[in-house]
């Protein structure tokens, strides 16, 4: 097997950030004539994931990667979320073979609009996983186009209620399943010292910043009935501050904050620092993310807790039996061949490759005999070949499989040595009854427009309510006007003109 070797290309003079890595590839037997010759090179621009580990020099999923589709691969990865990164580098015109960026997005817009990416739609034959993908996804179609393989995942969820199971124990209490439940549980955390230090010192429930999205499970127990837009009497779209169950959830989350039940600073909280104050004592409950991160949270909560037990569960239900947890997602990542391609084919071929079967075995597990070994359905990780080639460890997956077309719950994919595989399965299956649907599917051009100032006022009434600088009728009313003055008209008009369409 060919070994890979760092490359650094002109772009990286210009975006710093970026990482890059490259493979010499020799040419693959097995290829048809198509690709005799010299391997293809083709470069991946991405975000990174901080599951996942860099990928190192002569990595070897790299050069198999090559082997399989006789390419010569060239990574550039910026830090995740850093999309501006990718931005700037896509402006210089020195454009990668494929590119990764947040969906629904400005810059996306611009891309399609200038002419940057291509259409896949005639490369789809070659590309059976994506053709089947998209099958659900056909409202990110333009004019019929599909301009890249969105990676939204919509059919599973992993946020639920997280608590300290130990502290429930010992105040008698057992999981709420209501909301008379939740604030009962809360205000016993909050003021029956469930950790028997003799202060009073613990909260009931936190989250992190801006804050809002932590409390969307109220207004749902209350009747919001979609995740994203509500109805008003007439059947036009209305944003869901103006529904009923809005005015109603406010009250009850200002109870919560009113009675010190919510932690004071959860608006200043990163998930880092929202975990840290679970495990350290001071919050009974949080809002998180399941699945594989159930041995991970109970096992730092252990270190500083040997006697601390982690519970999860679905969200309380409201007067009228009504739960939800989280929204249907709409947005997600978004992979793209771009007109720079030197062979758009061979690339949007990766993209199938990285997204089929046997692209995520080989990035999931390695190569066999190599990474692994396996008898029957029993699966050996060698542990010292995986760290020589990127894989995270324990059993998880190459640097390449986190995010750009999927994650480990898309394929519902655990390593047979996860501790607590069960727990984390049951979470997803959980998790999953409490997606919220749409109202309308699409993220409109508007939503992308004015998106970030809309959401920032909201966020500010939120806060404004919450500690009590406006009561609840005048800060809707005010958010109402300000909302619509500062694009809502906008997104208004283009988002009923799309729910008429869908009806």
């Amino acid at each position: 097997m060919n070994k890979t070797k760092m490359t650094i290309a002109a772009t990286l003079l210009l975006v710093p950030a970026l990482t890059a890595c490259g493979s010499d590839s020799a040419k693959n037997e097995s290829a048809g004539a198509e690709d005799v010759g010299k391997p293809t090179k083709l470069v991946f621009m991405t975000t990174g994931d901080v599951a996942a580990g860099s990928i190192k020099p002569d990595d070897r999923i790299i050069a198999e990667i090559n082997k399989r589709l006789h390419i010569d691969l060239t990574l550039k990865i910026v830090p995740e979320g850093s999309y501006d990164k990718i931005n700037v580098a896509m402006a210089t015109g020195d454009l990668p073979d494929v590119v990764t960026i947040n969906y629904p997005s400005n810059s996306l817009s611009q891309w399609i609009n200038d002419g940057m990416i291509v259409p896949i739609n005639d490369y789809l034959p070659s590309m059976p996983t994506v053709k089947k993908k998209l099958e659900s996804l056909s409202w990110t179609a333009i004019n019929g186009k599909y301009y890249g393989y969105p990676f939204i995942e919509r059919e599973r969820s992993n946020v639920l209620v997280s608590y300290r199971a130990d502290w429930l124990d010992a105040l008698g209490l057992k999981p709420p399943k209501t909301l008379d439940e939740f604030y009962t549980a809360l205000k016993a955390v909050a003021t029956q010292d469930p950790d028997k230090n003799g202060k009073n010192d613990t909260y009931g429930f936190t989250s992190v910043k801006p804050g809002p999205n932590a409390f969307e499970f109220v207004f749902y127990a209350y009747g919001m009935p979609y995740g994203d837009w509500a109805l008003d009497d007439k059947g036009n779209v209305i944003p869901k501050f103006e529904h009923p169950s809005f005015k109603q959830g406010m009250a009850y989350i200002k109870k919560l904050w009113d009675e010190k039940l919510i932690e004071p600073e959860y608006m200043l909280n990163d998930t880092q620092m929202k975990e840290q104050k679970f495990y350290q004592g001071k919050v009974g409950m949080m809002d998180a993310s399941m699945y594989r991160h159930v041995n991970r949270i109970e096992s730092s909560l252990q270190k500083v807790n040997p006697q601390g037990k982690l519970g999860y569960m679905g969200p309380p239900a409201g007067p009228n039996g009504k739960a939800g947890m989280v929204a249907t997602p709409k947005n997600g990542l978004f992979t793209a061949v771009t007109k720079g391609a030197k062979n758009p084919e061979k690339a949007a071929k990766f993209i199938e490759f990285m997204l089929s079967k046997e692209g995520r075995d080989l990035l999931e597990l390695g190569i066999e005999n190599v990474h692994y070994t396996k008898q029957g359905d029993k699966i050996t990780y060698n542990e010292a070949e995986r760290a020589k080639d990127s894989f995270a460890s324990g059993g998880w997956a190459h640097a390449l499989a986190w995010g750009s077309v999927a994650w480990p719950l898309t394929n519902n994919y655990l390593p047979q040595t996860e501790p607590q595989a069960d727990r984390a399965k049951e979470s997803v299956e959980i998790a999953s009854k409490y997606m919220v649907p749409n109202l309308v599917n699409v993220t409109t051009n508007a939503e992308t427009e004015f998106g970030g100032v809309v959401k920032e006022l909201y966020n500010q009434t939120f806060m404004n309510i919450l500690t009590g600088k406006t009561d609840i009728d005048a800060g809707i009313a005010e958010l109402s006007k300000k909302w619509r003055d500062q694009g809502g008209n906008k997104i208004l008009d283009e988002v009923n003109k799309a729910y008429k369409e869908k009806k």
